[in-house]
């Protein structure tokens, strides 16, 4: 289908004007809107097409096409710029991870294992072990932790659709006042879902990422990297045990968005009913799209899902301030706007230094009063407030200019929060501003 004459007319006058008015086009000899009629005029078949007015040369009709296209490229481009597939926003209702915990101890620690104060758990488990492996020992129990062994917690995820002898990733914790689990090997430890089945056993060498050096001790230095007091057993959890999904008899498929959002959902349902037919799809709530397999898809449920889970489609997200004041974090989403206000934000700091000073009386004569030697107190504060400026913030349209109107304040992440703070109370921050 051909566009109409009308509106290609419109479209190349548009495209005249944005090459005159950048430069790349002087102004031609003749007017533009009678070179354009020219152009889209039809000629007569018996007659040969008048030759092109002499100032308009082919590398002006090629650069006028390519402005065209590329017009109709960027208009394209913008519509599918926010454009993910289902699987990347949602997942399937009934298909997803367990979780799995399990008690237990890790071996082969150079000394820096659990401490006899607050590692009596770790001693008794030990015995424990030993027990059941037929090795009855008659000796005082605390003879027993020496300091290479270290009580720990095992955790793991148990995905969907695992069979049994596959493996999984084992995260290890330390649960009493182990330095480090360095060098360390996990002995065998059942792994417990909620109901307290047993779906893994998990196992092997644990990984900390980092290392732990020197003597330490009194007048010792040590060196440490990264978090000592957990670590990974990498493929270290084998499965003995499914979560049955029976997935070939379902006749309904629930969409669960991960960020809940009406308009998402509708959009969701939208692009559902445009492959598989009108009606298959129904939004609902914020959370939830609930679709009916197509009777094309019966016996072939993975099939639909996949399908279903590469389709594209627009996600809207509400406006949000994401504030960490600990780590000096400050994340703002794309529709975050502000209305006209002014900002004035200034920084007081309290400096007090304390020293204490000894005052020494000098040896005492004979026969006089011996002098007592005390320690007065020398306190020094420091007041220095920072020099603020009032800066008037028009309303807004884009993120950017949200950035630039709080940074020419001159404020730092951590001033964020309390400013944020102020502008909803003032009701012209236009976001939600959540703390973390």
């Amino acid at each position: 289908m051909s566009m109409p004459r009308k509106q290609q007319r419109a479209m190349i006058m548009q495209c005249f004007r944005l090459m005159m008015s950048s430069g790349v086009l002087r102004t031609p000899a003749v007017d533009p809107e009678q070179l354009t009629r020219s152009w889209l005029s039809p000629q007569p078949q018996t007659t040969p097409a008048p030759a092109p007015h002499p100032s308009v040369s082919p590398w002006l009709r090629r650069t006028v096409v390519g402005m065209i296209a590329f017009l109709t490229l960027s208009l394209f481009s913008v519509s599918m710029a926010h454009a993910v597939r289902v699987k990347d926003v949602a997942t399937i209702e009934g298909v997803r991870e367990n979780q799995l915990i399990g008690y237990g101890l890790v071996v082969g620690l150079d000394r820096t294992g659990d401490q006899v104060i607050g590692g009596q758990f770790t001693i008794q488990a030990m015995m424990s072990m030993l027990n059941k492996m037929g090795i009855n020992l008659v000796i005082d129990p605390i003879q027993l932790l020496t300091r290479n062994i270290a009580s720990v917690m095992v955790t793991a995820k148990l995905p969907p659709f695992v069979k049994p002898g596959m493996t999984l990733d084992a995260v290890v914790s330390s649960m009493a006042n182990a330095k480090s689990l360095q060098g360390g090997t996990l002995l065998s430890t059942p792994l417990k879902a909620p109901n307290q089945q047993v779906f893994a056993v998990a196992q092997g060498p644990v990984s900390i990422g980092g290392f732990l050096g020197g003597t330490g001790g009194a007048g010792g230095a040590t060196v440490t990297k990264n978090h000592q007091a957990a670590g990974v057993v990498p493929a270290g959890a084998i499965v003995e045990k499914e979560v049955a999904v029976d997935i070939d008899t379902w006749d309904t498929v629930s969409v669960l968005l991960r960020h809940p959002d009406f308009t998402t959902a509708i959009r969701t349902a939208e692009a559902i009913d445009g492959t598989f037919g009108k009606g298959t799809a129904v939004p609902v709530n914020a959370g939830m799209v609930k679709t009916t397999l197509p009777s094309a898809f019966h016996g072939r449920v993975v099939e639909y899902i996949a399908t279903m889970e590469g389709l594209d489609v627009s996600v809207d997200v509400a406006a949000k301030v994401v504030v960490n004041e600990r780590t000096g974090t400050v994340v703002l989403g794309e529709h975050v706007r502000l209305s006209t206000c002014a900002i004035s934000h200034g920084n007081l700091t309290i400096s007090v230094k304390n020293t204490l000073n000894v005052s020494q009386p000098p040896a005492p004569l004979i026969g006089s009063t011996q002098g007592q030697t005390t320690v007065t107190p020398d306190v020094q504060t420091e007041v220095a407030e920072q020099e603020s400026r009032l800066i008037v913030v028009d309303q807004t349209v884009t993120l950017g200019e949200v950035v630039r109107a709080l940074n020419a304040v001159g404020v730092t992440p951590r001033d964020l929060v309390a400013i944020l703070s102020a502008l909803r109370a003032a009701g012209a921050l236009q976001a939600n501003l959540e703390i973390v």
